[in-house]
């Protein structure tokens, strides 16, 4: 499966989960677990990524998610 882009719209910490938003399409759940950039357990608002949308049990949810540039500021 190709990825798409979004950005994070809502990301829980404390939880480790959130919402990525999407052009044109509904947000989709994305849970910690689906983070593949390596050594990124949190997403950051706004923050670009790419990612796999998958069917979960509830509904879309992200999948494969990398994170575009994981640079500290």
């Amino acid at each position: 499966m190709e990825k798409i882009d979004g950005y994070v719209k809502t990301w829980n910490a404390d939880k480790g989960f959130g919402f990525i938003e999407l052009k044109g399409e509904d947000d989709v759940f994305v849970h910690f677990s689906a983070i593949e950039t390596p050594h990124v357990r949190d997403l950051e608002v706004g923050e670009p990524v790419k990612l796999v949308v998958v069917q979960g049990v509830r509904g879309p949810q992200a999948a494969a998610v990398e994170v575009w540039s994981s640079e500290e500021n």
